[in-house]
């Protein structure tokens, strides 16, 4: 499973070149560290946006920051992120907008300014606050502060000179910290101050870099934006806040074995709401080639597909995968070690099974696809587990085969009838051989098998059934 500590965090970067890299520079210097692996994992994109109205201008529409932002949050999504930040007070106008349509946690730059006000002192009631035209029409900061708290903001021409001051040809953004640009803002700063404002919010992230050079009023206290949220998306994003588990299935191999797999996953989960079920991505790909088909003669190798499949279950976040198909385990060790989240294996699970069931069971069954079969996949791993084995004979393994790929066999869609037949005439075949236990080796089987130890006599042993139970521990432990 992904560790705690290397939760990834995206910071979009683009909105403001220096405010970005100034955040990125706080959420490392401000992470309590005892060792270089306590850092947060940090996906940091600077991709320029062009707009073609200024943020300075008062007919500023977001349209365009809207949809490069959300470009950028789907990129990081698609990397793996659980949350990120934006250092753009003009987004956070529309933050809800870009929540709705993205899984990854949006971490709210406001949130993080409303916590630390609260912790001041009663008597500050007269907030100041300079921010670009769109932002102040947008009541961003008039909602933020609540009826108790009154916002003031800089005269019409003060707020012209300081946005000229920080998007001009000769402004902040374009490299200068000299007196043309200090001085708007520091007389924006002391026309709040007459007008009764005792704290200064900066509605610019560009302000922050420039705190070491203003001139503020004795009386007013400066809420460095940069730096609290930095320590407010630390906080969300210890280990104690981490984001929820998330299992990713590998999804096709079959496509019923598929929906089969997440509804024992689903039954499987002590839930008493919605909320208390485990995150599930699935990649559902029926084109994967066939399994058996490669490994009996000839087919497809799938091993790229397989690959291709869970990489992408990776960059969604999943933390652990599952895949659905007994025979598709033939080529996890080869996929494995080019991962860096686990393949719960089938087999394993499986195996850890049958040797903790009472009454003991020495010998096993295998009903399984001639690939998982051939492969010696059950075999090796009952073997392992100091368990006997039993396979049906040449006769019956067609049956096998039949009730699975046969024209009314179950892939075909079919859960009675002819397949039904095959496959418990292929059951009753091991348990006359000594069988104590059958497992039921392709995922399709469960759907056409039901009974127990009484009724087929041998105890039926679902691996689909057993890989969900163990993917809900894995998230349990995870949980705790």
């Amino acid at each position: 499973m992904r560790k705690a500590q290397s939760l990834r965090l995206g910071i979009v970067g683009g909105l403001g070149a220096l405010a970005g890299a100034d955040l990125l520079y706080r959420i490392v210097r401000e992470t309590p560290i005892q060792s270089e692996g306590d850092h947060r994992e940090l996906v940091f994109e600077q991709k320029p946006m062009r707009e073609p109205v200024s943020p300075m201008d008062r007919n500023y529409s977001p349209t365009h920051r809207k949809l490069h932002v959300f470009d950028t949050l789907s990129r990081m999504e698609r990397e793996g992120c659980s949350a990120a930040l934006l250092p753009c007070f003009i987004t956070h106008c529309f933050l809800s907008e870009l929540q709705d349509e993205l899984s990854l946690t949006l971490i709210s730059m406001t949130d993080a300014i409303r916590q630390v006000l609260d912790k001041l002192d009663p008597q500050h009631t007269t907030i100041g606050v300079v921010t670009t035209p769109y932002v102040r029409g947008s009541e961003l900061f008039q909602s933020l502060f609540g009826e108790d708290r009154r916002v003031v903001f800089p005269s019409d021409a003060m707020e012209s000179a300081v946005m000229h001051a920080i998007y001009g040809k000769n402004g902040f953004k374009s490299g200068n910290r000299g007196p043309a640009v200090l001085e708007p803002i520091n007389a924006a700063l002391s026309y709040l101050s007459e007008r009764g404002a005792t704290v200064f919010v900066p509605g610019l992230t560009e302000l922050p870099l420039l705190f070491d050079q203003l001139d503020f009023p004795a009386s007013m206290t400066a809420v460095n934006t940069a730096t609290v949220y930095a320590r407010h998306a630390l906080a969300l994003t210890e280990a104690g806040n981490r984001r929820r588990f998330k299992v990713g299935i590998v999804g096709g191999v079959g496509p019923a074995a598929t929906v089969d797999f997440m509804s024992k996953l689903v039954k499987g989960t002590d839930a008493a709401r919605d909320q208390d079920h485990i995150k599930v991505l699935v990649e559902q790909n029926p084109q994967i080639p066939d399994r058996t088909e490669n490994l009996t003669g000839g087919g497809t190798d799938p091993t790229v597909a397989l690959y291709s499949t869970c990489k992408k279950l990776e960059r969604g976040g999943a933390d652990i995968l599952a895949i659905p198909c007994n025979t598709a385990h033939a080529y996890v060790d080869r996929i494995q070690r080019h991962l860096d989240v686990p393949i719960i294996s089938i087999l394993s699970a499986t195996t850890d099974t049958i040797r903790a069931m009472s009454p003991r069971v020495d010998k096993v069954g295998i009903l399984a696809t001639n690939g998982t079969i051939h492969s010696g996949l059950y075999q090796d791993a009952l073997g392992e587990a100091k368990l006997e084995y039993l396979i049906p004979d040449d006769a019956h393994q067609v049956l096998v085969m039949d009730s699975i790929y046969g024209r009314e066999g179950v892939k075909a869609g079919f859960t009675q009838g002819l397949c039904q037949q095959q496959i418990l005439q292929a059951v009753a075949h091991l348990v006359e051989n000594g069988a104590e236990a059958i497992i039921l080796g392709c995922t399709e089987l469960p759907l056409i098998v039901s009974g127990t130890r009484e009724t087929l006599g041998a105890v039926p042993i679902d691996p689909t059934d057993v890989l969900a139970r163990k993917c809900v521990q894995l998230a349990r432990e995870y949980g705790k």
